[in-house]
């Protein structure tokens, strides 16, 4: 058997095995799946939102591929651990993909950041969505106002959240103890800010109108700065996602031409209990607050288009006073074991999918997702991607199997000091969280913790 190891099984990892397998130039391939996790499925499982249920189902096509004859899952893999570095991955393995993903989040580099109660955005998705390295995390929502830095899928997904409410979340894979904190939530204002206008802000269309139907919550806008960008005026020209996404704005802006753009569905005359505001145009220099109080606000320069895609500052200030802030400003690639990094990017040097080192190719070494092209589309951007760096490696596929490989990979693993997880593992991980969420007169429930992951992976392996 031709032998591959694909490092990572969120959506580029999966789809990379699914490229391997399901081709005929190169037969008999067979694809083990690592991943630093017990649980398959990446971002799909830790960073989709878990009220976004129709794409959490995307784990049913990659679960189709992880069951294929000759894909293997092992979870509970720490690839970079001594003893399993790139060498000894490439004495176990014909070729090794990494597809890892951008798990650091970028700074702002600004006054305060790092004060008690700002947090990068990410560190609030991994606690909601149960991933075991947030379990010991803790987020108070007593504050009054919380403020999201980013105008992005993921700022808008966190604003959400802190919006909708417990009750709306009950049927959800959350776990308990984030459910019961947004129970107690005392959070009224959600401010989600850009520094750019509406007309360049990333999220979806789709996302930006759930906004829009939060039971209880007011979305705000301010039509006089909406109009500060061109394009929001003109938006002809705009890509068509971007074009729709200004007019749900305007529409919004146009209710009844005041800043109190659209409601929820509270009652009539009632006030809602939450508000959601969407400001543009202003760009985070400070956070406000000291060591023993925490972060009280934020200070904002106004911005204002300067003609050339950008943004300039000019000189005007704004604070909004919020005791939690979320910073939501992107993803950057981590430097992997053994291999080139270019710290511009955050990625790693290749050719279409084949890792560079000095402008030459790393033999049997590739590469895929975010961590090939950086933290750019969307889950299926992933898809040609993988298909690209599949191709690379089943062109290389003759050269690089004249090496023979002896050991099997799980023996291999298991000298190299792991304890793999495998697919009946995961089964058995699956079993457990289905059986928690009756008992608590729910759906499945996530385990969130290391122990509690690893315990139901051991013991459903023995069942199954």
């Amino acid at each position: 058997m031709f032998r591959v190891a694909v490092i990572g099984s969120g959506p580029s990892g999966v789809y990379t095995a699914q490229s391997l397998v399901e081709q005929e130039t190169v037969p008999d391939i067979e694809v083990y799946v690592l991943d630093r996790l017990p649980c398959p499925y990446g971002l799909v499982r830790y960073g989709v939102a878990p009220d976004h249920e129709k794409i959490k189902s995307l784990q049913n096509n990659l679960r189709t591929v992880l069951e294929h004859p000759r894909v293997h899952f092992l979870g509970n893999v720490e690839v970079g651990a001594p003893g399993l570095g790139l060498k000894e991955l490439r004495e176990i393995f014909h070729a090794v993909v990494f597809c890892v993903g951008a798990a650091a989040d970028r700074q702002l580099g600004i006054p305060g950041e790092d004060l008690p109660g700002s947090h990068p955005a990410t560190g609030f998705v991994s606690w909601y969505s149960a991933h075991p390295d947030a379990a010991a995390t803790r987020f108070s929502l007593a504050a009054r106002s919380a403020i999201v830095i980013g105008v992005g899928n993921v700022a808008v997904d966190v604003a959400r959240i802190l919006s909708r409410g417990a009750a709306q979340l009950t049927t959800t894979d959350m776990p308990q103890g984030p459910l019961g904190a947004l129970a107690d939530s005392r959070v009224e204002d959600v401010w989600m800010v850009g520094r750019r206008g509406p007309s360049q802000a990333k999220f979806t269309t789709k996302e930006l109108r759930e906004l829009g139907s939060l039971p209880g919550t007011e979305v705000l806008v301010r039509p006089k700065e909406l109009a500060l960008d061109p394009a929001y005026r003109e938006p002809g020209d705009l890509p068509a996602v971007r074009r729709r996404n200004i007019e749900v704005l305007r529409g919004w802006a146009e209710r009844d031409g005041t800043e109190r753009a659209v409601a929820g569905t509270t009652a009539a005359g009632a006030t809602p209990p939450r508000r959601l505001h969407l400001r543009f145009f202003l760009r985070p220099v400070a956070m406000i607050g000291d060591a023993a109080t925490g972060v009280r606000a934020v200070r904002f320069e106004r911005t204002v288009p300067d003609g050339l895609g950008g943004v300039t500052g000019t000189g005007e200030y704004e604070d909004i006073q919020g005791q939690l802030v979320l910073r939501s400003v992107g993803y950057r690639g981590t430097p992997q074991p053994g291999l080139p990094f270019d710290e511009a990017t955050g990625t790693v040097p290749h050719r279409a999918g084949r890792v560079l080192r000095n402008d030459a190719a790393h033999p049997g070494v590739y590469v895929a997702g975010w961590i090939k092209r950086g933290p750019t589309g969307v889950i299926g951007t992933n898809r040609p991607c993988a298909k690209e760096t599949a191709a690379s490696l089943l062109d290389d596929a003759a050269a690089l199997a004249e090496r023979t490989l002896t050991e099997d990979p799980v023996s291999a693993l298991i000298r190299a000091g792991q304890q793999p997880v495998p697919w009946t593992g995961w089964l058995g991980i699956e079993a457990a969280e289905a059986a928690w969420g009756r008992r608590l007169g729910r759906g499945t429930v996530k385990l969130p913790d290391w122990a509690g992951l690893l315990e139901a992976a051991r013991t459903g392996a023995e069942v199954v």
